[in-house]
């Protein structure tokens, strides 16, 4: 039976007074010299706190709460003399698994970020100072997902990737470019490379500007035709793989409970290791992989019914 998962988050966000909010560690001189706390404070004095601070109301009460996550940006807003702060109010009162213990920010969500920040009218030359880097790059990130479209962005909200593979992205037309998208997702593979390799296997008719496709050296225009259709069988294989998993999976779960009580049966076992030793050792290895591979599938056996979950 599968079980509800809790929040770990009140769902609304509070105000709180940083007077209210304990730290539970002193930030040191030398961490206030560093170029991090340097990007955090020019980033919040121009921009804003842009993530909240993670805090847990105390057990004794009283209004004040611990704070979990965002020492660093706690000392910031202290200096620049901010009275409040927003804060995610944890139900648990530990931090493992906060900043520290998560991926850094998606690609699509960073330009999120920015393009929020300068609706909320901070140049480019701010952002670009706030976060150490070039103010070209911050132009880039802007621009990021123009020419792209909202399918493709969906399926990449959560993955890394360059600004560089974005723009070959652009210059497909919006389904190849969602087919272009899965492949990278199934190879889990987004640099520059693999995308000029799916722009090169893409037919002229699925382009935006055909006239701009570049000839590559090395290839003959017969070997591009051959790529184009290799990749249009690998795309078809990959559909064909994708509407046959879950029946396959089911398939092999259920002949895997069965090959496994066949060789718990005792005849059945001495039978096997007398006459047939080496094919019982290799089933028993199958059997034992499958188990711990599936662990999400749960069979009920000797009974009518088979429960997937």
């Amino acid at each position: 039976m599968s079980k509800n998962v809790d929040i770990g988050f009140e769902l609304n966000k509070l105000e709180i007074a940083l007077k209210d909010i304990c730290p539970v560690k002193s930030i040191p001189k030398s961490i206030k010299r560093s170029r991090k706390y340097k990007q955090i404070a020019i980033s919040v004095e121009d921009i804003g706190l842009v993530e909240p601070l993670v805090v847990h109301p105390q057990k004794e009460g009283g209004g004040k709460f611990l704070l979990l996550d965002g020492h660093l940006r706690l000392d910031v807003l202290k200096e620049l003399g901010a009275k409040k702060a927003t804060c995610l109010i944890s139900k648990d009162d530990e931090s493992f698994t906060y900043n520290k213990r998560i991926n850094r920010l998606a690609t699509v969500q960073e330009h999120y970020m920015i393009l929020k920040a300068i609706k909320r009218g901070v140049p480019p030359e701010r952002i670009a100072k706030a976060l150490g880097v070039n103010v070209k790059r911050i132009r880039q990130k802007r621009n990021l997902l123009d020419g792209i479209c909202k399918e493709a962005i969906e399926i990449l909200k959560d993955r890394h990737f360059s600004a560089g593979t974005a723009s070959v992205l652009k210059r497909m037309k919006p389904l190849r470019q969602i087919e272009a998208v899965e492949f990278m997702v199934a190879t889990n593979n987004f640099s520059v490379s693999y995308a000029k390799a799916l722009l090169l296997g893409t037919p002229d008719e699925q382009l935006c500007d055909p006239g701009k496709k570049k000839p590559i050296k090395g290839i003959s225009p017969d070997e591009r035709l051959r790529m184009e259709n290799e990749m249009k069988k690998l795309q078809r294989d990959m559909k064909a793989v994708e509407e046959d998993y879950g029946i396959n999976v089911v398939r092999l779960v259920v002949s895997n409970g069965y090959v496994t009580r066949l060789l718990e049966n005792d005849e059945i076992a001495s039978f096997m290791e007398r006459h047939h030793g080496e094919l019982m050792t290799e089933l028993q290895n199958i059997t034992r992989t499958l188990e711990e591979e599936a662990g999400g599938f749960s069979i009920e056996q000797g009974g009518q019914s088979t429960d997937l979950s």
